[in-house]
Protein backbone atom coordinates (compact mmCIF):
# COMPACT_ATOMS: atom_id res chain seq x y z
CA UNK A 1 0.00 0.00 0.00
CA UNK A 2 1.42 3.08 -1.52
CA UNK A 3 1.22 6.65 0.53
CA UNK A 4 -2.13 8.59 1.02
CA UNK A 5 -1.96 12.03 -0.18
CA UNK A 6 -4.52 14.52 1.22
CA UNK A 7 -4.34 18.16 -0.28
CA UNK A 8 -6.22 20.78 2.03
CA UNK A 9 -7.91 22.32 -1.03
CA UNK A 10 -9.85 18.91 -1.65
CA UNK A 11 -11.15 19.36 1.96
CA UNK A 12 -14.32 21.15 2.84
CA UNK A 13 -13.98 23.55 5.86
CA UNK A 14 -16.71 22.98 8.60
CA UNK A 15 -17.57 25.28 11.36
CA UNK A 16 -17.65 23.65 14.60
CA UNK A 17 -17.82 27.29 16.84
CA UNK A 18 -18.97 30.47 17.14
CA UNK A 19 -19.36 33.77 18.25
CA UNK A 20 -20.64 37.51 17.99
CA UNK A 21 -17.84 40.26 19.34
CA UNK A 22 -20.00 43.38 18.65
CA UNK A 23 -21.54 43.52 14.86
CA UNK A 24 -18.92 40.86 13.89
CA UNK A 25 -18.95 37.00 13.87
CA UNK A 26 -16.35 34.90 14.18
CA UNK A 27 -16.07 30.88 14.16
CA UNK A 28 -13.43 27.37 14.74
CA UNK A 29 -13.36 26.26 10.95
CA UNK A 30 -12.06 22.75 10.58
CA UNK A 31 -10.82 20.36 7.96
CA UNK A 32 -10.70 16.76 8.72
CA UNK A 33 -7.56 15.62 6.78
CA UNK A 34 -6.79 12.53 8.31
CA UNK A 35 -9.15 10.29 10.55
CA UNK A 36 -8.93 6.55 11.93
CA UNK A 37 -9.40 4.91 15.21
CA UNK A 38 -5.85 6.02 16.51
CA UNK A 39 -5.27 9.50 15.27
CA UNK A 40 -6.82 12.39 13.73
CA UNK A 41 -4.80 15.55 12.04
CA UNK A 42 -7.59 18.24 11.98
CA UNK A 43 -6.50 21.90 10.06
CA UNK A 44 -7.83 24.78 11.72
CA UNK A 45 -8.73 28.37 11.25
CA UNK A 46 -10.02 30.61 14.10
CA UNK A 47 -10.80 34.11 12.95
CA UNK A 48 -9.56 37.42 14.31
CA UNK A 49 -10.61 37.25 18.29
CA UNK A 50 -11.49 34.19 18.75
CA UNK A 51 -11.96 32.77 21.95
CA UNK A 52 -11.65 29.38 23.05
CA UNK A 53 -11.95 28.49 26.46
CA UNK A 54 -9.72 26.14 29.19
CA UNK A 55 -10.19 22.81 28.02
CA UNK A 56 -8.21 19.25 27.77
CA UNK A 57 -8.89 15.84 25.47
CA UNK A 58 -9.39 12.59 25.92
CA UNK A 59 -5.93 11.54 24.08
CA UNK A 60 -2.48 13.03 23.82
CA UNK A 61 -2.50 15.93 21.65
CA UNK A 62 -0.10 18.10 19.66
CA UNK A 63 -1.28 21.85 17.74
CA UNK A 64 1.40 23.38 15.39
CA UNK A 65 0.67 27.27 14.39
CA UNK A 66 1.30 27.53 10.89
CA UNK A 67 0.05 31.14 10.47
CA UNK A 68 -0.92 34.06 12.47
CA UNK A 69 -0.88 33.85 16.04
CA UNK A 70 -2.99 32.54 19.27
CA UNK A 71 -2.52 32.88 22.66
CA UNK A 72 -2.37 30.05 24.80
CA UNK A 73 -3.23 30.71 28.80
CA UNK A 74 -0.47 33.57 29.04
CA UNK A 75 1.94 32.71 26.48
CA UNK A 76 1.79 34.14 22.72
CA UNK A 77 2.72 31.58 20.14
CA UNK A 78 3.33 32.60 16.25
CA UNK A 79 4.08 30.24 13.38
CA UNK A 80 6.48 27.71 14.50
CA UNK A 81 5.52 27.46 17.48
CA UNK A 82 4.57 23.57 18.81
CA UNK A 83 2.51 23.08 21.88
CA UNK A 84 2.53 19.32 23.01
CA UNK A 85 -0.08 18.43 25.58
CA UNK A 86 -0.36 15.24 27.38
CA UNK A 87 -3.84 13.63 27.92
CA UNK A 88 -5.77 14.90 30.20
CA UNK A 89 -3.53 18.01 29.88
CA UNK A 90 -5.69 21.13 30.15
CA UNK A 91 -4.82 24.49 28.95
CA UNK A 92 -6.27 27.96 27.47
CA UNK A 93 -7.77 29.92 27.13
CA UNK A 94 -6.98 30.47 23.31
CA UNK A 95 -7.43 33.46 21.79
CA UNK A 96 -6.58 34.49 18.23
CA UNK A 97 -4.32 37.06 16.66
CA UNK A 98 -5.71 40.24 15.67
CA UNK A 99 -5.49 38.47 12.04
CA UNK A 100 -6.28 35.22 13.26
CA UNK A 101 -4.36 31.87 13.46
CA UNK A 102 -3.81 28.75 11.17
CA UNK A 103 -3.00 26.14 13.31
CA UNK A 104 -2.68 21.82 12.46
CA UNK A 105 -3.85 19.72 15.22
CA UNK A 106 -2.75 16.13 15.92
CA UNK A 107 -4.79 13.37 18.17
CA UNK A 108 -3.60 10.25 19.14
CA UNK A 109 -7.39 9.38 19.42
CA UNK A 110 -10.77 10.83 20.71
CA UNK A 111 -10.42 15.04 19.39
CA UNK A 112 -13.37 15.68 21.71
CA UNK A 113 -12.65 18.52 23.76
CA UNK A 114 -13.58 18.28 27.75
CA UNK A 115 -14.55 21.69 29.13
CA UNK A 116 -12.42 22.58 32.04
CA UNK A 117 -14.57 25.47 33.68
CA UNK A 118 -17.50 26.22 31.64
CA UNK A 119 -18.92 29.05 34.61
CA UNK A 120 -15.55 31.05 34.15
CA UNK A 121 -15.71 30.96 30.37
CA UNK A 122 -19.30 32.20 30.70
CA UNK A 123 -18.00 34.65 32.86
CA UNK A 124 -14.85 35.73 30.66
CA UNK A 125 -16.84 35.70 27.58
CA UNK A 126 -19.34 38.26 29.29
CA UNK A 127 -16.81 40.51 30.92
CA UNK A 128 -15.76 41.17 27.19
CA UNK A 129 -19.04 41.44 26.06
CA UNK A 130 -18.66 37.78 23.25
CA UNK A 131 -21.93 36.17 22.68
CA UNK A 132 -21.50 32.23 21.73
CA UNK A 133 -23.57 31.76 18.73
CA UNK A 134 -25.39 28.55 17.75
CA UNK A 135 -23.28 26.80 15.04
CA UNK A 136 -25.06 23.43 13.47
CA UNK A 137 -22.47 20.57 13.63
CA UNK A 138 -20.98 19.87 9.77
CA UNK A 139 -21.78 23.22 8.29
CA UNK A 140 -19.88 24.08 5.51
CA UNK A 141 -17.77 27.15 6.50
CA UNK A 142 -18.41 30.15 4.41
CA UNK A 143 -18.92 34.00 4.35
CA UNK A 144 -19.63 35.39 7.51
CA UNK A 145 -23.38 35.26 8.01
CA UNK A 146 -25.60 36.60 11.14
CA UNK A 147 -25.87 33.16 12.71
CA UNK A 148 -28.44 32.72 15.01
CA UNK A 149 -27.26 33.60 18.86
CA UNK A 150 -28.17 31.31 21.33
CA UNK A 151 -26.38 29.82 24.24
CA UNK A 152 -23.51 27.23 24.67
CA UNK A 153 -24.51 23.66 24.27
CA UNK A 154 -21.65 22.06 25.95
CA UNK A 155 -22.69 18.61 27.56
CA UNK A 156 -19.29 18.04 29.48
CA UNK A 157 -19.13 18.52 32.90
CA UNK A 158 -16.52 20.43 34.31
CA UNK A 159 -12.99 19.85 36.21
CA UNK A 160 -12.43 19.95 39.15
CA UNK A 161 -8.78 20.07 38.73
CA UNK A 162 -5.70 21.16 36.43
CA UNK A 163 -6.51 17.28 34.35
CA UNK A 164 -9.83 16.06 33.61
CA UNK A 165 -10.49 12.30 33.75
CA UNK A 166 -11.66 10.96 29.73
CA UNK A 167 -15.10 8.90 30.23
CA UNK A 168 -14.53 5.19 29.50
Amino acid sequence: MGPRIVRIEDVPAVEVKAQRHGSRRVGVHLRFLHQSEDEVFIHCRYDPGMTIERHGHASDHAIYVLAGSVTVGQELCGPGTLVVLDRGCVFGPLVAGSGGTEILEWYAGDPTPVPADPDGFADLLNRQGIVPVDVSWGREAGPADPGAVGEDQSTFEPASTDRVTPET
